[in-house]
């Protein structure tokens, strides 16, 4: 069984997720154009940060942090490589579009990559409703960073 639920970000249990994660950001993307959050920085208030669970086993992650009272961002979504193929992605990006929307977010935006380890996840997204945009808050014009939002609600 499959479960999402908000928890809390730094568990053991969850050293494998975000090892994971921050190896994939690092594997084809300059230093200073990374912008994950590690786990620590991911429980700081405000964020929401959710685990999808299989029988248990945390297998994916995904959070989203609020830019001012109507646009959220989404942050340190990821799902293990080995549980990939089942539509876990797309599960764990509708449930953080619902979630934001439930909290009174009417935009949702996010930065990705454009290295071509970023070609799934921006497919997923595209799929999802996110359309290119500029930057937003706290980024800049990076050339290895693609913008995305898409507005929430009716």
């Amino acid at each position: 069984m499959i479960t999402i639920a908000r928890e809390h970000p730094v568990q053991p249990d969850l050293a494998l997720l975000h090892a994971r994660h921050t190896a994939d950001m690092h594997a084809e993307t300059p230093p200073e154009s990374i912008h994950m959050l590690p786990a620590d920085a991911l429980a700081a208030p405000g964020i929401a940060f959710f685990v999808m669970r299989e029988d248990g086993a945390a297998i994916g992650m995904g959070a989203f942090k609020p830019i001012d009272s109507t646009h959220a961002e989404i942050k340190s979504m990821h799902i293990l490589a080995e549980q990939r193929g089942r539509g876990l992605a797309r599960r764990m990006l509708d449930h953080l579009v619902a979630e934001a929307a439930a909290a009174g977010f009417t935009r949702l935006s996010l930065e990705t990559g454009v290295q071509p380890g970023f070609a799934a996840a921006r497919a997923l997204y595209e799929k999802a409703g996110f359309t290119l945009c500029g930057p937003f808050e706290g980024y800049w014009d990076d050339p290895n960073s693609l913008f995305m939002t898409r507005t929430l609600g009716a």
